[in-house]
């Protein structure tokens, strides 16, 4: 009896087992549908340990989320296509997205305000009128970080197009494909203008056309012998002449321009030099020269 009574109670046991599996994964995927999921599923933030995360992500993602509404609510319309065209032209930089800068911009008019009442001792009105000088100061200073990397990467692009057109030109008149020819300017050329040619190449891979991907590019590069070169290009690939000759005379239209900037800036050095030595060098040669002298003087009348 005491037999027949265990395998019952195993048998029960089996039975309930059975059950639950049953009830706990009837209504999920099996085999490949559950891959497929798998596949599918993006890991939400809050999915993710907080101790797995790095310490920016853990402190100052949250932060960024809740000030990003703030500046976007303060800024124009068209906010978002405005810092990534602005993000197109800095080469975006790594890290920098358009949500983060929106949460920088939040936080920082936040900040400034504190430190303007701070600094106005908060005593109206110097408090008021210093927090929003503040605010508006740090609110637009991401703007103009961003601007100055722009430019620097604009002058850096200024500089190795003429050296990149030249490789290009004798890629293409030795024979290889005007793809090609991208292709090793983007590897061989240092500066910002390799990184472009990889992209414009890129997407003609994926299915633009060539003029569509440097009209990109033009976008992207707002110099004016960059913007001459791709309308010569894309014209020349409409029309159907020979890419050759385009690129041996942009190539020494490109020299010139670099020539005549060079010239330019020549130039200026007199007018630049003018300033520090009125105010900094000349003192300092009259304190030398005249000083003495001065001294002499000094004693002989003071005697």
């Amino acid at each position: 009896m005491g037999v027949i009574y265990v395998a019952a109670a195993m048998l029960a046991i089996g039975l309930i087992l059975a059950v639950l599996s049953l009830d706990l994964s009837g209504g999920e995927p099996r085999g490949v549908a559950k891959s497929l999921m798998l596949v599918d599923h993006q890991v939400d933030r809050r999915e993710v340990v907080t101790t797995e995360l790095a310490a920016r992500d853990r402190l100052l993602t949250p932060i960024l989320d809740r000030t990003k509404g703030l500046a976007r609510a303060l800024s124009p319309g068209g906010a978002d296509d405005r810092y990534t065209k602005m993000l197109d032209q800095a080469g975006n930089p790594a890290s920098w997205t358009v949500e983060r800068i929106l949460g920088l911009k939040g936080a920082a008019l936040l900040v400034g305000i504190v430190l303007g009442a701070f600094y106005g001792k908060f005593q109206l009105p110097n408090a008021l009128f210093d927090a929003l000088i503040g605010g508006a100061a740090l609110f637009f200073l991401p703007d103009l970080l961003i601007k100055n990397v722009a430019q620097r990467r604009q002058e850096q692009t200024s500089k190795s197009l003429a050296d990149a057109l030249d490789m290009l030109s004798v890629c293409v008149e030795a024979g290889q494909g005007f793809d090609a020819a991208l292709l090793q300017v983007a590897r061989n050329v240092d500066g910002p203008i390799s990184g472009e040619f990889a992209r414009v190449l890129s997407e003609i891979q994926i299915g633009k056309s060539r003029g569509e991907a440097f009209s990109s590019m033009g976008d992207r590069v707002s110099l004016s012998e960059v913007k001459n070169f791709i309308t010569a290009l894309v014209q020349a690939d409409r029309l159907g002449l020979p890419i050759a000759g385009v690129l041996r005379e942009q190539t020494v239209n490109m020299r010139l321009v670099r020539r005549q900037k060079a010239e330019e800036q020549a130039q200026k050095v007199t007018i630049k030099i003018l300033f520090p030595l009125m105010f900094c060098i000349l003192p300092a040669l009259f304190i030398v020269i005249i000083g003495p002298g001065g001294i002499r003087m000094m004693q002989a009348f003071g005697g």
